[in-house]
């Protein structure tokens, strides 16, 4: 499968596991974590959720242009990994739940957050720069498509085991506490403590306090807060894990990283060897070309990383968590994602390579406007699936504290399975496709712009928490179709110029 890449290229992939490994940390318990640990709703969570996964793709332009500007993109890189282990060492520290200053440690939470981000921008998108040199070489160039699709399937090893390991420290935390997990308590035990139930969720909380407390409960006031506690220390020891990772990711870059090329010193010997550069009229439609790729694939982004956010939602409040008999939790749905990328990835590089033969492999910009449909096509199921399911709207469970319909897990698994389809159809080869379009003395600067346009797309997420709390679930679904439905079409018209360009 290596053979015919470069020998950089899976130790590129194995020191970028940290990063995935804690972005999907975030991904299963980000969104879970801010309404445990200080009561948040719905829409406050997906606000301060879209606007961090805003912050790691914006702030990923930032890092290009930083690297572009002191051609240092090595140095950059390894800069990032140690910024974002010092944001993730800040989540870490366990703090007094319920907190006593909701609004200072909510503060310090956010800053935490925003040196994850500033640390992911320094890093991500030079790193596929980097990795885009590689295919730079003939002898590597035919491959580039393969390349990307590989890179990424290697670095998605880290994210399968991050939920898992999130949900297994967390777990841990709370046997040795005397309790076990249940995904409505934490919004409950804040109801309570508020003084906001409902009759129907206080009869509730005390029938589920009886189930998960090994020792009887006597106080709910005194459970409530104490089971608080104890699950939101949980996910702080679950982002210690991360930096465990990222330091493993630190280690490798920093043993492989003379064995990487280096795209500073390339643009050196170009200038030396007396390389004519691109006329000013195609770096123009190059950069065009670029554009109008990212203005589509931000619809892309907004409906795919819904994930993190209102399908997690999805899966503690309307999914029933028994499959074949074991106990699940939400946040473990996370794992689907990176799992399919990992197993996914050689059967769609197997499709591609297929068609290559017959002379029918589709152009990049053609594979991503398919990879627009079959992201439609998943929301199509979810909006089926809850459609058919009957499913009440989200404040008739916040009156009776937990949903009277629960849908099959099967449903979330189905709907990942077609989604991660759909990724691999669109964010490996998008990389490549700037790699290649991107002029050369824009190329960190072009990758933070596709990151850039994945930033604005994930600034809209939010929209997605506020329809979930507002319409019925299914409506939700179905804007996210519209919105993958029109970024397909959109691309098809765009496509017989954006081949020629990309020629």
């Amino acid at each position: 499968m290596m053979d015919k890449h470069p020998k950089g290229l899976l130790s590129a992939a194995l020191a970028n596991l940290g990063e995935r490994f804690g972005f999907y940390t975030m991904m299963a318990i980000l969104v879970l974590f801010l309404q445990a640990k200080f009561g948040l709703n719905g829409k406050d969570a997906g606000l301060i959720y879209s606007v961090f996964y805003f912050s790691i793709y914006i702030l990923a332009f930032v890092g290009g242009l930083i690297a572009d500007k002191t051609r240092n993109y090595k140095g950059t890189i390894l800069t990032g990994l140690v910024v974002m282990a010092v944001g993730y060492f800040m989540l870490a520290v366990p703090t007094p739940t319920p907190v006593s200053d909701k609004t200072l440690f909510l503060v310090i939470t956010c800053l935490g957050l925003l040196i994850i981000a500033f640390g992911n921008g320094l890093f991500k998108g030079n790193l596929q720069a980097l990795v885009g040199q590689m295919y730079d070489n003939p002898t590597y160039s035919s491959m580039r498509d393969s390349g990307f699709s590989l890179f990424y399937m290697f670095i998605n090893i880290g994210a399968i085991f991050a939920p898992i390991a999130a949900v297994g420290i967390r777990g841990w935390w709370l046997d040795k506490h005397g309790y076990s997990y249940n995904a409505d308590l934490p919004s409950l035990c804040h109801g309570h403590l508020a003084g906001t139930l409902s009759p129907e969720a206080s009869d509730l909380m005390t029938k589920l306090s009886a189930e998960v407390s090994v020792n009887p409960v006597t106080d709910m006031s005194v459970f409530a807060a104490d089971y608080l506690n104890v699950f939101t220390t949980g996910f702080h020891y679950a982002f210690a894990i991360a930096i465990l990772a990222m330091l493993l990711s630190l280690t490798i870059y920093i043993v492989n990283k003379r064995t990487f090329p280096d795209p500073s010193g390339k643009k050196a010997q170009q200038n030396d060897a007396g390389v004519v550069e691109m006329d000013a009229k195609e770096v123009k439609q190059r950069m065009y070309a670029l554009f109008a790729v990212f203005g589509v694939v931000i619809f892309f982004w907004f409906s795919f990383h819904q994930n993190g956010l209102t399908l997690t939602y999805f899966a503690k409040e309307y999914t029933d968590l028994n499959l074949f008999g074991m106990s699940i939790s939400a946040e473990l749905f996370q794992t689907l994602n990176p799992f399919f990328v990992v197993f996914l990835t050689p059967i769609v590089m197997g499709v591609f390579a297929a068609q290559r033969k017959l002379g029918k492999e589709p152009s990049t910009p053609k594979k991503i406007a398919i990879g627009m449909g079959i992201a439609a096509l998943a929301f199509v199921v979810m909006a089926v699936g809850s459609y058919m399911s009957n499913l009440p709207l989200h404040k008739d469970i916040i009156t009776l504290g937990s949903s009277s319909v629960k849908v099959t897990p099967f449903l979330l698994m189905l709907t990942y399975l077609i989604l991660t389809v759909a990724e691999l159809y669109i964010s490996p080869l998008g990389i490549s496709f700037v790699s290649k379009v991107a002029p050369p003395k824009y190329q960190g600067v072009m990758q933070g712009g596709w990151l850039g346009a994945t930033a604005i797309g994930n600034q809209l997420l939010f929209i997605g928490a506020v329809l979930y709390e507002s319409i019925p679930i299914w409506l939700t679904w179905t804007v996210f179709v519209v919105a993958c439905s029109l970024s397909m079409i959109t691309m098809f018209i765009m496509l017989k110029w954006l081949e020629r360009v990309a020629k």
